[in-house]
């Protein structure tokens, strides 16, 4: 087997291989010679097919399955002899004319290929040593622990039926029927709805307008959807809501004690006010965890300038950019509205996927060297929680990552990258410091406006995909009925 180097351009290879008929047609023998004894052809005994006959039914089959497994095994073979490693899956070439391919099922023709594919960059680590971070850390008072143990409370507090009329802070169960125009709109027809007047959780002016009604009263009420509504065949449109109230309820008294924990699932009130104290350092923890990893992944970046493959950044940018697009259609905007065109936008996220292809290349060698593994346990954790997040498809979705190898490529990619972060953190300078909630958040919100005057249309999907430098999930969720919600994000909060 010849194998030739015909393109060493930059990352760019292209290999050609030539395996001569005869080498070919050897291989095509001994498979010959192996089946000859098993194979029943009518007219002759079992072992006493002439070699010639066998060749005549059996050998372009077996040369197929030969091409077939040097296609398959020999571009990992090659790339190793010569100490590469490909971006992507390397492209494979050969001929597509039909004599040609007959002549080499026949043995007749040498078997020529070509691989084409990108090299992974030598990557050559420096000391992070130099490295300096700050993790801000917050104290949580007691005050902020008891009035989200009220926030609680209040969403499990119980209501009471009553005949008078609804007033602000009572529920109402109620059935309807959203129309436009005159005509019933897709999502805007509920059964059985629950809602607390004043919660702001449907579109402004709906709730406003159910002050007073009774159960069992009909009612037609009037309201403008929002100009910036998520759902484009409704936004800053007027609607009707025929309504049909089947209950109004006051609520109850909000108390924080063992009883309100038992009704939680909660053995006592102490016990709760632990888990709410836990929830909130787990949110800001993970708020300070963003922060700091952007601030390790900024001077690597500045530590690091290195060619990437371009196959790896264009398919980063083209998932960045379907992004951008999705968000951009779902609102009804346009790059305008964002205060930037196509061609700016196009650039800046570019250039935001080249950070992110040389970033990933970078750990991926720190995390290598320091023998960073994702265990099993690890990834089956992560994969439940997949689950999780979609109950009811639980067998479609282990399928999915059955079947295709990228699938649990993708879960691990990011558990990886999280224990490389960790492994650096033993590694650098981390200085503590104390801020308070409200300086947290504030330096936060600074760099999400900074973020934002770099490419506009990151207010959504885009900003998500710049935030996944700092490890931010996804927090896209299913949405429920479109109808008078105000946005999908009232919902997840519900």
């Amino acid at each position: 087997m010849q194998v030739i180097e015909t393109l060493a351009e930059g990352l760019k290879r292209e290999i050609k291989v030539v395996i001569p008929a005869k080498d070919m047609e050897d291989k095509m023998n001994e498979r010959l010679a192996d089946v000859k004894d098993k194979v029943r052809i009518n007219g002759f005994r079992p072992g006493k097919v002439p070699a010639a006959h066998l060749k005549k039914v059996y050998g372009k089959s077996i040369m197929a399955d030969l091409v077939n497994e040097i296609v398959r095994e020999q571009p990992a073979a090659i790339l190793s002899s010569r100490g590469e490693k490909s971006a992507t899956q390397p492209e494979i070439a050969m001929t597509e004319d039909k004599d040609e391919a007959d002549k080499i099922l026949t043995a007749q023709q040498d078997f020529e290929f070509t691989l084409s594919y990108e090299v992974l960059p030598p990557i050559e680590l420096k000391s992070v040593k130099g490295i300096k971070v700050t993790r801000e850390v917050i104290d949580i008072s007691d005050d902020e622990v008891n009035e989200q143990v009220l926030k609680v409370a209040e969403s499990a507090r119980s209501y009471e039926s009553k005949t008078g009329k609804a007033a602000n802070g009572d529920r109402i169960t109620m059935d309807y029927v959203g129309k436009v125009d005159g005509e019933a709109f897709e999502g805007g027809t509920d059964q059985g709805a629950e809602l607390v007047i004043g919660s702001g959780r449907f579109i402004p002016g709906f709730e406003d307008q159910l002050v007073g009604v009774k159960a069992g009263e009909e009612k037609t009420i009037t309201v403008t959807f929002p100009a910036d509504y998520p759902a484009k065949n409704l936004a800053g449109k007027e609607a009707t809501f025929d309504i049909t109230v089947k209950d109004v309820a006051a609520p109850g008294a909000v108390e924080i004690n063992d009883e309100l924990a038992s009704k939680l699932g909660i053995e006592s009130a102490d016990r709760l006010k632990e888990i709410v104290r836990g929830q909130i350092e787990s949110q800001y923890g993970s708020l300070t965890r963003q922060k700091l990893k952007r601030q390790i992944l900024d001077q690597l970046d500045e530590m690091y300038k290195f060619e990437t493959p371009a196959s790896l950044v264009d398919a980063e940018y083209n998932g960045i950019w379907s992004q951008v697009n999705n968000d951009l259609a779902q609102s009804g905007k346009t790059f305008e509205d964002e205060d930037t065109t196509e061609e700016k936008a196009r650039e800046e996220y570019k250039t935001l996927a080249e950070r992110r292809v040389r970033l990933g290349l970078v750990l991926s060698e720190i995390g290598e060297k320091a023998g960073v593994e994702v265990t099993e346990d690890e990834m089956q954790r992560a994969i439940y929680d997949q689950l999780r997040q979609y109950p009811g498809q639980e067998k479609q979705i282990l399928e999915f990552f059955r079947s295709q190898p990228g699938a649990a490529a993708s879960i691990r990619a990011p558990i990886f990258e999280e224990k490389v972060i960790d492994h650096l953190l033993t590694e650098i300078d981390v200085t503590d410091k104390k801020v308070t909630k409200e300086e947290l958040l504030a330096e936060e919100e600074g760099e999400a406006k900074a973020e934002t005057k770099k490419a506009a249309p990151k207010k959504k999907a885009a900003a998500k995909a710049e935030a996944a430098d700092a490890g931010e999930g996804d927090e896209a969720a299913p949405k429920k009925k479109a109808a008078p919600k105000k946005k999908a994000a009232d919902e997840s909060a519900e």
